[in-house]
């Protein structure tokens, strides 16, 4: 299955409506950071690299996801809580060729879980949260 742009998209209690990857716990949503996209682009010599070929849910900006992890933080409606690193897979080599995998290791962002049910759409801002 491709992935697939959209502006807008519901977070349901197992994942992103739609997700092929939804129902997987603590890896339900994962999060890549757009500034990291530059940085695997140089490390592979290329001009840009689209998001949807890291096979990541959600790109953020202006906040590091690393440091959301273990911690609860809203996006949109919706309030996720950071789980682990989302470390590549050896499909980046089939995607990117030779040295994909080490390009994107470090770069890869983290996976989350669903706290709460809601929606986010493009732009919402990451709003990191303290939960009782």
């Amino acid at each position: 299955m491709e992935p697939v742009s959209v502006d807008i998209v519901e977070v349901l209690e197992d994942g992103l409506a739609g997700d092929h990857y939804s129902g997987k716990g603590k890896r339900s949503v994962t999060l890549i950071q757009y500034e990291h996209l530059q940085v695997i682009a140089s490390l592979l010599d290329k001009g840009e690299i689209d998001p949807a070929l890291l096979r990541r849910n959600i790109v953020v900006s202006g906040i590091n996801p690393i440091a959301l992890r273990n911690s609860h933080f809203k996006v949109g409606s919706a309030i996720l809580k950071g789980t682990g690193i989302c470390a590549p897979c050896s499909r980046m080599e089939e995607t990117f060729g030779h040295g994909g995998y080490n390009a994107v290791r470090g770069h890869g962002g983290i996976t989350a879980s669903v706290h709460t049910e809601g929606t986010i759409a493009l732009k919402d801002q990451v709003l990191s949260m303290a939960l009782a």
